[in-house]
């Protein structure tokens, strides 16, 4: 019976944890998120409103601050997708594959098309790489200079 109760209290607590919010703010946006058994819930909001998605997770969502004013959010789906978003506080969000994304050096490396889509006073935040050229998004002869690779 002791055995019992002990395995129900275990229980109880991993579920009251599984369901405890994640927030992180950044500048003027905010992220939060939740968790309950297999499914997780996550909210950004800004200045441009506030968007909320849940989905079954392999893993994430994990959430970031760059510059003290850009959000990222990174999460595996359990079919194996794995995501790369970030959110501007001009109220821009941009989205990529995992496999687009690098890190070097403890910075996020996105593809060079990206920096023409992002504010110029956010483009610092990141660094750029030249191996996303396909007819329907081609790089720019003059932007291949600003890629690391």
């Amino acid at each position: 019976m002791r055995k019992t109760a002990i395995l129900a209290l275990m229980m109880a607590f991993a579920g009251a944890a599984q369901a405890q919010p994640t927030e992180l703010a950044c500048g003027a946006l905010k992220a939060e998120s939740s968790r309950q058994a297999s499914t997780a819930r996550w909210t950004i909001s800004g200045p441009s409103g506030k968007t909320t998605e849940t989905g079954v997770l392999k893993s994430g969502p994990r959430f970031e601050c760059l510059d003290g004013a850009i959000l990222t959010l990174e999460f595996t789906s359990m079919a194996g997708h794995s995501m790369f978003e970030a959110y501007f506080p001009d109220g821009l969000s941009i989205a990529y594959g995992r496999q687009q994304i690098d890190r070097r050096g403890g910075r996020v490396v996105l593809p060079i098309q990206a920096k023409a889509r992002i504010a110029a006073p956010y483009r610092a935040a990141f660094d750029y790489h030249c191996r996303l050229d396909m007819p329907a998004d081609p790089i720019p002869v003059a932007a291949r200079a600003d890629c690391l690779f």
